[in-house]
């Protein structure tokens, strides 16, 4: 079984003084404004990078809820944050490091299995996989 997903950029003018906005069909992104200003600096809006992170501290925490299940455990709550971190390196940027941080109530569970079971959710979280993934391009100027 495929999950499908998608979402639109669009973008007016040239990088530093241009902007856009991104959309997805679920209706939490609609035209939301995304630029450098917002990318590399404090302006109000989104960037790439801080929905990389929002993904991946939900796709992480749904992961971990679904192993504690698995191993018999029910979280009375867990939150994460994740702080993704991306460098200038030779020829742009890239993204270096997501460092999540998990902390959890959850009935029933000592100290050792809980991060036993939240490890394994790291590893198996789908997000935490994606730049791994094989990514394909179809280009072409607009008609």
């Amino acid at each position: 079984m495929a999950i499908k997903r998608s979402a639109d950029a669009i973008w007016h003018g040239n990088l530093t003084e241009g902007s856009g906005t991104l959309s997805a069909p679920g209706g939490v992104l609609k035209n939301t404004p995304y630029s450098f200003k917002t990318r590399f600096g404090t302006e109000a809006g989104t960037n790439p990078e801080e929905l990389i992170a929002a993904a991946h501290a939900g796709c992480f925490t749904m992961a971990f809820s679904a192993a504690l299940m698995k191993a018999g455990f029910t979280a009375d709550s867990l939150t994460t944050h994740a702080d993704l971190t991306m460098d200038q390196v030779e020829g742009g940027f890239a993204i270096s490091a997501i460092h999540l941080t998990t902390r959890g109530s959850v009935p029933g569970i000592d100290a050792a299995k809980f991060l036993e079971i939240a490890e394994g959710a790291k590893a198996n979280c789908p997000v935490s996989k994606v730049l791994n993934a094989k990514i394909t391009l179809d280009a072409a100027l607009a008609e």
